[in-house]
């Protein structure tokens, strides 16, 4: 009895959200009033609303679709959108802090909120016209749509100029056929920013509804990355999609990259919210462990292993800062935000993997995030990008040689 009752405190003590986040060089001086105030105010949702529940939904790979109206509730989409629109009206580091205070709790949450408000708000907040843009913001914004963004397909990943999705003219409406893979919240999608090819070969955005005859959205199931995100196919067979569901502003894979470098941005600061969370379960450990009759912290290679995390998350955090100065500045480049987005994934993969070792075998147990985020952040590393296409734009970008060609 008596141990059964200690087992289950300890349990409970577990499970307690003791996140502080960590600011070595005093980044935090660098920010806005309003980026404190946004950050303390997600933080204190993901602590309340996430951090409780996020085991259980990984473990069950189930999405927990009830946050949904709390990300709306707390401006967790579209941040940096028009106010007019039901967006949050603030700067692009806002933004930022926003996905970052997400992914500490969890990369599926993060991508949630990062699809909705980057790769559906966006593209029709640019390039929609102002019908589209009344229509479907506000509703997208306070969570009552969840939306969705079809690019990739089973075939066509790192190479979207060669996807088979098709339109067809067909009068006052096209015609779509094709299919999209490895779509976040698909399956529970009411709104769907589609990319397909008209048939001069030009790259069209187009809306769709849930419940339009010909598409079906199954969902993907037996993922060891990102549990509790629901991911999808999009299947479109003979779609009839009204002429006025086109985006009308923009034709050509202009429209769809430009969409993913506002995803990109949000990676690169999101995944450091994920490397903080193992580096401050890992710091917090070292002291409570102790192994030959000292905390296993006092030892020199645990020392070596913390202080090269926090290295490496204080170089994240300034690169990400800095971009989002230029972000504000509209001045933050595709290629900026690739070396971003590359850097501090790989950053976070590794603090986890070190994170793990501190823990010893606790870390593979879900009484710890460790192993969720490693994960979870595998997937990060390959999506929106991979790790190696987002090292060759670098290279293009500094030599002017393509190596795509």
């Amino acid at each position: 009895m008596n141990t059964n009752g200690n087992s289950d405190a300890i349990h409970r003590s577990v499970k307690t959200d003791r996140f502080q986040g960590h600011d070595y060089y005093n980044v935090d001086e660098l920010l806005e009033p309003e980026h404190l105030l946004v950050r303390e105010a997600t933080r204190d949702w993901v602590k309340k609303e996430i951090s409780p529940i996020i085991e259980d939904y990984s473990n069950r790979a189930a999405y927990p679709r009830q946050i949904v109206k709390g990300l709306g509730e707390i401006g967790a989409f579209g941040p940096s959108l028009p106010a007019e629109y039901g967006g949050g009206g603030m700067d692009e580091i806002a933004y930022g802090i926003v996905m970052q205070e997400l992914e500490r709790g969890d990369s599926g949450v993060r991508s949630a909120a990062s699809v909705q408000g980057s790769l559906v708000m966006y593209p029709i907040y640019k390039y929609g016209s102002e019908e589209q843009k009344r229509k479907y913001l506000p509703k997208l914004a306070s969570g009552e749509f969840i939306g969705c963004f079809g690019l990739t397909e089973p075939n066509s990943g790192s190479d979207p100029s060669s996807m088979s999705s098709n339109l067809k003219d067909d009068g006052d409406a096209y015609i779509l056929n094709g299919a999209k893979m490895w779509i976040t919240n698909s399956p529970i999608a009411d709104v769907c920013v589609v990319w397909a090819k008209n048939e001069e070969g030009r790259v069209l955005g187009v809306i769709l509804e849930k419940g339009m005859k010909g598409l079906s959205a199954p969902e993907i199931h037996g993922k060891w990355s990102l549990r509790a995100s629901c991911t999808g196919e999009l299947v479109f067979e003979d779609v009839r999609v009204p002429k006025e569901n086109v985006l009308p502003h923009i034709q050509g894979l202009r429209g769809p990259l430009s969409c993913l470098s506002k995803a990109r941005y949000g990676i690169a600061w999101g995944v450091i919210g994920a490397a903080m969370d193992c580096y401050d379960s890992a710091l917090r450990y070292s002291l409570e462990r102790t192994q030959f009759g000292k905390p296993i912290g006092q030892f020199q290679l645990t020392q070596k292993k913390l202080a090269e995390m926090i290295t490496e998350i204080t170089k994240a955090q300034l690169l990400a800062w800095r971009l989002g100065t230029l972000a504000n500045k509209g001045k933050a480049t595709p290629a900026q935000i690739s070396m971003a987005k590359r850097n501090n994934v790989h950053m976070a993969l590794e603090i986890a993997r070190e994170a793990r070792q501190i823990h010893g075998g606790m870390g593979i147990t879900n009484e710890y995030p460790i192993m969720r985020h490693m994960m979870n952040l595998e997937t990060v590393l390959t999506y929106e990008g991979t790790h190696d296409i987002h090292l060759l734009i670098t290279g293009h970008d500094i030599t002017g040689l393509n190596a795509f060609k």
